[in-house]
């Protein structure tokens, strides 16, 4: 079969790789319809060191599923099923409580032992447990949606929740990326009453207002700090969603939080220690955050993707094929795309 195969900085390449296959009685083998490329997968095409065997990539997908192990009971043949970035087993204790990311059977996708979903088809471990069934048939406007509940979405809203977005409440959210977009449309659905995009691509903030964002920053730094401390009467915001991961960013969103505020962090941090714990104590303001339980918000949020409440979707604005996706990689990163959907 052929799937993206990463080999180092800049270099992605579409190659011919042996079939997915069932390696466990508890997996599943998914044909993939939809795929994505994510911000985060940005991070390695920056500076991933060249290797000789490369990386798959890949961690969003949906797609019908192909064949099940032995002890596959809730997947059947046939079913078309959202695959959320990590794979969990829904039964231990982390998975009972909605935080199936530290699943102690779980894992992520795009790994040397689970390889990713930018493929004709990929093997999903923990089939039971990943895997969500979507009922019926699907109207193909919504796929771009759905798509979505496997990571970028669901991060959004994990941002939201994390960060204690609250109805009436101010929020902002760092970041003009597909996450940092959804987060805009979970923090509006959670009730926020102003929402203040930090961001300066003309497109990104177009589509943040239509989401639901009422303000723009556009500044950095300091000046950003102060634009939004001058918007919210000098106070900062109860709710920060940071959506990048960079270290100015979380310094940025720990200074424009109000005292006994919140942060939620859900960009891939790529810094060793926390920037800006010291105004953050002396604050009162809470850090919380990590790697969105997608598989956990699905349930809530796929509801108002089949009504069109919400229309994640729209983060997509660039599709290709498979032989399209190292273009697909270089648009990102250029930012002439904020999302590029793959289509084996």
């Amino acid at each position: 079969m052929r799937a993206t195969v990463m080999f180092g900085a800049g270099d992605v390449r579409v190659e011919r790789v042996p079939d997915a296959r069932l390696m466990e009685p508890t997996d599943a083998l998914v044909t993939i319809t939809r795929a994505s490329i994510c911000g985060s997968d940005l991070w390695p095409y920056k500076d991933m060191a060249q290797t000789q065997t490369g990386r798959r990539m890949g961690h969003e997908a949906i797609g019908v599923v192909e064949s099940v192990g032995s002890e596959v009971r809730t997947v059947r043949v046939g079913d078309f099923v959202i695959m959320p970035f990590a794979f969990s087993d829904g039964t231990c204790v982390f998975c009972h409580e909605g935080l199936n990311t530290s699943c102690v059977h779980g894992g992520f996708f795009g790994t040397e032992s689970v390889p990713g979903a930018q493929a004709e088809a990929v093997r999903v471990p923990q089939a039971d447990g990943t895997l969500y069934v979507l009922p019926g048939r699907t109207d193909e406007a919504l796929m771009a949606s759905l798509l979505t509940l496997s990571d970028v979405m669901g991060t959004g809203h994990h941002a939201a929740i994390t960060a204690r977005v609250r109805r009436g409440g101010t929020a902002a959210v760092i970041g003009d990326g597909a996450v940092g977009l959804c987060g805009v449309i979970a923090a509006r659905r959670l009730g926020a009453e102003r929402i203040i995009l930090l961001g300066r691509h003309p497109d990104r903030i177009a589509l943040a207002e239509q989401f639901g964002a009422t303000d723009v920053v556009s500044e950095r730094g300091a000046e950003a700090i102060a634009r939004v401390r001058e918007l919210t009467g000098g106070f900062g915001v109860h709710s920060v969603l940071e959506c990048v991961g960079a270290g100015d960013a979380m310094l940025t969103a720990v200074n424009i939080a109000r005292a006994g505020g919140a942060v939620g962090r859900v960009g891939v941090p790529h810094y060793a220690a926390t920037p800006g714990s010291e105004p953050a104590f002396y604050g009162n303001i809470g850090i919380n955050g990590g790697p969105a339980p997608a598989r956990a918000y699905i349930e809530e949020l796929l509801p108002e993707v089949l009504e069109g409440r919400i229309e994640p979707g729209r983060v997509f604005d660039r599709l290709v094929d498979l032989d399209g996706a190292p273009d697909g990689y270089r648009a990102m990163n250029e930012r002439e795309a904020i999302k590029v959907m793959v289509k084996p």
